[in-house]
């Protein structure tokens, strides 16, 4: 029997793919975008410490699948991020990469041209250059983290990342975050459990070795000292909620116990908002009460927005796609975005 025959049985075809270094070359980050992500995990770093006050805000589209609206919307954004920038820390969602259930549409770097053709190296390309845009404007990113070779090509942009509620209790995950350069938010598991995003941060504290790539594209044993700054993210789960006060004293209670830091981030979108975003305020308000009320525990939120409202779906012809909506969860719309932080900054004076 000839090697063909027992390997590689399901695999149609591979295609090469430029090496992190080369796509720098291509895209390389200059002293501006440098800055801009140093100070932007500074930030994030002291809120999680407590020594910055200010309330940490991840806001943005769901997914990125129009660099153009991503764009628009950010420049939206960073005036905003000016404006409160005394009481808030805003940092935009920029999210490329959408783990799925099943099937779908599976992000900007997985699809860039939304006709399931997969041309990932147009994809990673389309994700740098839009993150140079931004940092280079002054303006914070976030992104979630799903395949951990992603990294090597775009982690040098992003100041806080996310491991989500579908890879927390994979090992893959733990490991690539124990490495990570930025503060990294574990989502509690869709059923609503915490108890894999606290595992997941304890993992991460410490260091691990695993196969992965260097900066060359050549595959590598990756040595990791181990990510401080690991937090929880509570997104509700199960159709249940996990906002609410006795949630929240719950998991601070659990993350002490385990010796670990006692401070959280909310979601507002997802299972906290029963997947609909005109919810997600009646979230933020809450939350924002808590905060108000003395508990400082409650470092940040997390919001889905767009230039418009709602979703839509990803079929027919790309003409019939709406301007400024999300191909993937709903998202919040710019007007009432603006009115959400806007009210959020004078109750936080």
């Amino acid at each position: 029997m000839s090697h063909d025959q027992i390997q590689d049985l399901n695999v149609h075809s591979t295609d090469r793919l430029v090496s992190p270094e080369e796509l720098k070359v291509q895209l390389p980050s200059s002293d501006a975008h440098l800055d801009t992500v140093r100070e932007g995990r500074r930030v994030i770093q002291d809120i999680m410490l407590k020594q910055d006050p200010r309330l940490l805000v991840i806001a943005g589209p769901c997914s990125i699948h129009d660099s153009q609206a991503a764009l628009e919307y950010a420049g939206r954004l960073q005036q905003l991020h000016d404006e409160f920038k005394d009481r808030m820390y805003l940092v935009m969602r920029t999210y490329f990469e959408k783990p799925r259930t099943t099937v779908g549409w599976k992000g900007l770097i997985y699809d860039p041209d939304l006709d399931d053709s997969g041309n990932i190296a147009k994809g990673l390309y389309e994700a740098r250059k839009l993150l140079l845009e931004v940092t280079g404007n002054g303006l914070p990113t976030a992104t979630e983290f799903l395949d951990p070779i992603v990294p090597q090509y775009i982690g040098g942009l992003v100041c806080w990342a996310a491991i989500g509620a579908r890879t927390t209790e994979s090992q893959t995950h733990r490991q690539m975050a124990s490495g990570l350069s930025m503060p990294v938010g574990f989502k509690n598991a869709t059923d609503g459990g915490l108890q894999v995003a606290i595992d997941a941060m304890g993992s991460s504290m410490n260091g691990h070795y695993f196969l992965g790539i260097d900066t060359a594209g050549k595959s590598a044993v990756i040595h990791t000292r181990g990510n401080a700054f690991g937090h929880v993210v509570l997104r509700g789960g199960n159709k249940r909620t996990n906002y609410d006060k006795d949630s929240i004293q719950s998991a601070r209670e659990r993350l002490a116990a385990a010796d670990l830091n006692p401070i959280i981030m909310v979601d507002c979108s997802h299972a906290n908002s029963g997947k609909k975003a005109v919810n997600q305020p009646e979230v933020w308000n809450q939350v924002i009460d808590q905060r108000r009320a003395g508990d400082d525990s409650i470092i940040g939120l997390m919001l889905e927005s767009h230039l418009s409202a709602g979703n839509q779906k990803l079929k027919g012809s790309l003409s019939d796609l709406k301007y400024g909506v999300s191909i993937t969860d709903e998202c919040l719309d710019w007007e009432n975005t603006e009115t959400l932080l806007r009210q959020t900054y004078q109750r936080l004076g």
